[in-house]
């Protein structure tokens, strides 16, 4: 359950990715109210402009884990990597990619 529809990625890309993601600061977060339908639109919007996010969950273990296939399945993002109360999400731009992710195994 750590990556779901990471499969869509091989572990090169997803290495490239969480090399990316360390060095990023969460641009949501999710507080006592939980996973609301504005915080899935702010996430919608943060991946929409940004592709790569990194995302606060504050609450117990049992209540981040299914936020974070709630986030995942809701927003099509892939769970890039989870340490902790942060999940990084990764969801490609449909027409304008940023990033350009290396050439899986051949």
């Amino acid at each position: 359950m750590l990556r779901p529809m990471a499969a869509e990625l091989d572990n090169r890309q997803l290495k490239y990715l969480r090399g990316l993601g360390h060095g990023l600061k969460p641009v949501v977060m999710v507080g006592q109210r939980g996973l609301t339908e504005s915080v899935l639109a702010e996430i919608e919007g943060a991946l929409e402009q940004h592709e790569l996010i990194k995302v606060k969950l504050r609450g117990d273990r049992e209540a981040r884990l299914g936020w974070i296939e709630t986030i995942a399945g809701e927003t099509g993002a892939i769970l890039v990597n989870r340490i902790g109360q942060t999940g990084c999400f990764y969801r490609r731009h449909p027409k304008k990619p940023k990033l350009a992710l290396p050439h899986g195994k051949p």
